[in-house]
């Protein structure tokens, strides 16, 4: 995919649809209205965007996170003074301090004493007791979480779209920028993962700072509440965050509140596969009454599926099949006219289903066909969703972010589409309560995978670890399958080395596991592409 330049300085596309707050259709739900619906305090997001402005100096406690880098990089790009700190460096925080961006490898409340922040960011994974944030409270000086301060960053923008569901969401919005790119379009964007394309986890544009936001919205622990859009996208309705969502029905209810602060006149884009996008739809109505009447509604699916009223998709993919090399191709139809036909790199439905997503924001945005069938070709994926890391004594390595059963499900799926002369599959499970809130899902996603082999669970935040990976292992055998447990990511890396031999494909799934891929690849720099 190539873009030029001078794409950037195209007159604004004439056939765009995407409203803008600026139009006097949109309305923003009011605040106090939108804190009946969502239970939380009402927040002065105008206050808060006033310190991303020159002059103004931000901390970011936790910079080295996935999501913290890129909100720290944007602030940077808006002229702001930017501070950070991150126990564990990584190539994210080596690439702050070539920015210009300072960042010290430890926790301390003289950080805050040295620079003066006007602003504190922490993420969630930083504690009430951090010396940081309890010296900015000392000191009278404002402490905000990533997503409000992300909230803030939302309403800085003319037009945003913000992309939601439980998964896919990185993969669907690093699919819709690559289209808008392709198309001439020049958003910012916000990835919850490295991009390639982007050399980090944002874009930033190069024409109209403030313009057109692209961002993806993450549900857990209700952040997503912080965010209003001129477009929304949903792409399903899966039970994760166990912590957070105790039952199904629970998140069903935020990402119903969270449809229903949305602003009158906006555009809410949804998946005809997931029946409970219906229920969720129910619910909406129940909180805010006559809303989805105010709301553009439109649809994207497979051919066969209907949405709500019994329709036929707005959009939709048919004659979905594999090429010889196991990737999905398929037509895809707007009306009954058809749009373009397109190949993917990234294997499996659901990647079909992500790029659906993806071309129905795009489109609305003023992306072309052509644009969607080039951009989506060349998609090699946002790192860590099946990410081809290289190769290992002639087989090939993938790794992927699959931390919940239906994700590992369908990425065991896709990786059987792929030839190889054996298939390996491992897992490392993230946070004990997902293990044990969805033990028997995770059981009956690898039961047919012969050997699964299973290292103990990564968590970073939770303290009762009083059940392992080997409960997992124990029950898939129990049951006639074939688990093998490793107690440490090394000890089934050295096992690895042993067993995989030319023309295997060997496929890692777990959040710490992956960096196993790297070493057996010897992969050093995610933004450079494996040849």
């Amino acid at each position: 995919m190539t873009i030029e330049t001078n794409d950037f300085e195209r007159a604004e596309h004439p056939k765009a649809k995407l409203p803008r707050f600026s139009d006097p259709s949109v309305v923003r739900t009011p605040d106090d209205l939108a804190s009946s619906i969502t239970g939380l305090e009402v927040i002065n997001f105008g206050r808060i965007a006033e310190q991303i402005a020159p002059g103004k100096t931000i901390f970011f406690v936790g910079i080295g996170g996935i999501s913290m880098c890129g909100l720290a990089e944007l602030a940077h790009h808006e002229g702001v003074s930017c501070f950070g700190s991150d126990p564990h460096p990584n190539a994210r925080t080596a690439y702050l301090g070539t920015l210009g961006i300072p960042v010290v490898h430890h926790h301390a409340a003289e950080s805050i004493d040295r620079t003066a922040p006007d602003l504190v960011v922490f993420s969630k994974a930083v504690f009430d007791d951090n010396p940081e944030r309890l010296r900015a409270v000392e000191l009278g000086i404002p402490c905000v979480e990533r997503s409000i301060f992300l909230g803030a960053i939302n309403r800085l923008f003319d037009r945003v779209i913000n992309i939601s569901g439980t998964n896919g969401k990185s993969t669907c919005t690093a699919m819709c920028a690559l289209i808008m790119m392709e198309s001439g379009i020049d958003p910012t964007v916000h990835l919850g993962a490295e991009l390639i394309e982007f050399k980090t986890t944002v874009r930033l544009s190069k024409t109209k700072q403030r313009d057109f936001l692209l961002s993806e919205a993450c549900e857990f622990k209700r952040g997503f509440y912080n965010y209003s859009g001129t477009a929304t996208v949903v792409l399903n309705l899966v039970h994760d965050h166990i912590d957070c969502y105790k039952t199904h029905d629970d998140l069903i209810d935020a990402f119903a509140r969270f449809v229903a602060i949305q602003p009158a006149g906006s555009v809410l884009i949804l998946p005809t596969y997931d029946q409970d996008i219906n229920i969720m739809l129910d619910l909406v109505e129940t909180v805010r009454p006559g809303h989805l009447d105010k709301l553009k509604i439109i649809w994207f699916g497979e051919k066969n599926e209907t949405n709500r009223y019994g329709k036929r998709p707005d959009y939709y993919y048919t004659d979905l099949h594999y090429n010889d090399r196991g990737e999905p191709c398929c037509d895809v139809y707007k009306g009954d006219t058809i749009y373009t036909d397109i190949t993917l790199t990234v294997p499996g439905e659901f990647n079909i289903q992500n790029a659906m997503g993806a071309i129905v924001a795009a489109d609305l945005s003023g992306g072309t066909p052509e644009a969607a069938k080039i951009a989506l070709r060349s998609f090699r994926g946002a790192e860590g969703r099946f990410t081809r890391a290289g190769y290992y004594n002639g087989a090939e390595v993938i790794v992927d972010y699959a931390h919940h059963p239906s994700a590992v499900r369908v990425t065991i799926e896709a990786a059987r589409h792929l030839p190889a002369k054996r298939l390996w599959i491992c897992f490392q499970p993230l946070t004990h309560s997902r293990v044990r809130g969805f033990f028997d899902d995770f059981v009956d996603s690898m039961l047919d995978v012969r050997p699964i082999m299973m290292s103990e669970i990564y968590d970073d935040r939770e303290k009762d670890t009083s059940i392992s990976s080997k409960d997992i292992c124990d029950r898939i055998n129990e049951l006639g399958g074939q688990a093998e447990f490793y107690p440490t990511n090394e000890m089934l890396e050295e096992h690895l080395r042993r067993i995989i031999e030319p023309g295997d494909v060997l496929l890692i799934m777990g959040v710490d596991l992956r960096n196993v891929g790297d070493r057996l690849t010897g992969r050093t720099d995610h933004m450079k592409p494996v040849v």
